[in-house]
């Protein structure tokens, strides 16, 4: 990728809050954030990736089928902790290259995904690394430097996660006779992200809202409901992803979760935007 054009999407990327135009549109893409091997000075590289249960995001070192590694991965191999940022969260992370059946697995999973990774390797006439990378302990930042409880932030937060509905429901819609290991991967991921997201809601931002804002209360009882019908569609979207799902129910599944979320997340803006923005004057 020319270094003009990989710094324009970086741009992009940062200023969108994820979400880029031209070749990597409607792309799963991550920002990775590198020590040099020899300089030592960081390098931002733009990066597909595959959900791994919310545990982690796998990035595979293909170099577009070139038969050397990326630059990044000789880089981490020096400094393995390593910058994601996915659109959303900046996050610290310890980069580790899967080795043995655990690359083979996840590669193969990859290749299920898109074919494209196995052109990639028959054309680079190597073993493309595959790499995990996993955060360390301590809350993300925001990107940006944004501030948590900003009315902006909740709406790139809920564009991210409509981002990756639209995109499991087009990987769904296109899956043959059985699910895939990866589309199960993307759900589960999905369903993490969602429950992680709520928990801090009801945890955090939704009592700092009813302490400052009162009247807020009958809005707030209402969205802890609309949680709760939605931790049982995503319950029922685990259990659908399992080794013999069946790609209709799963559709169905998806669906349902999806017309569920896509309502509460309109809601929530409408009622809680102004109010975080109010708090933050």
């Amino acid at each position: 990728m020319p270094r003009d054009f990989q710094q324009q999407v970086i741009d992009e990327f940062r200023a969108n809050g994820g979400r880029v135009d031209g070749p990597f549109e409607g792309a799963r893409l991550l920002l990775l954030t590198t020590t040099g091997a020899r300089s030592g000075a960081p390098h931002t590289v733009p990066l597909g990736y595959l959900p791994d249960g919310g545990e982690q995001f796998l990035v595979i070192g293909s170099a577009g089928g070139s038969p050397r590694h990326p630059a990044w991965f000789h880089n981490l191999v020096a400094h393995p902790q390593v910058t994601v940022e996915d659109g959303v969260f900046v996050v610290d992370a310890v980069a580790v290259v899967l080795e043995g059946a655990d690359r083979d697995r996840a590669f193969a999973r990859a290749v299920e995904s898109d074919p494209g990774w196995a052109a990639y390797e028959e054309r680079a006439g190597r073993l493309l690394p595959v790499v995990a990378l996993r955060a360390l302990p301590g809350p993300p930042r925001y990107a940006g430097g944004a501030s948590p409880v900003a009315g902006a932030t909740l709406l790139r937060v809920h564009d991210a996660f409509r981002r990756e509905l639209a995109l499991i429901r087009s990987e769904v819609a296109a899956t043959g006779a059985s699910v895939g290991a990866q589309l199960r991967a993307n759900c589960l991921t999905l369903c993490a992200g969602l429950h992680n997201h709520h928990l801090g809601e009801d945890g955090a931002l939704f009592p700092m809202l009813a302490a400052r804002h009162p009247d807020l209360e009958p809005t707030l009882g209402r969205l802890r409901i609309e949680h709760e019908r939605i931790a049982a569609l995503v319950a029922q979207l685990r259990a659908t992803v399992g080794d013999t799902a069946d790609p209709a129910l799963l559709r169905r599944e998806v669906d349902r979760l999806t017309g569920e979320l896509e309502r509460h997340l309109a809601y929530e803006e409408e009622q809680l935007v102004p109010a975080l923005d109010a708090a933050l004057r």
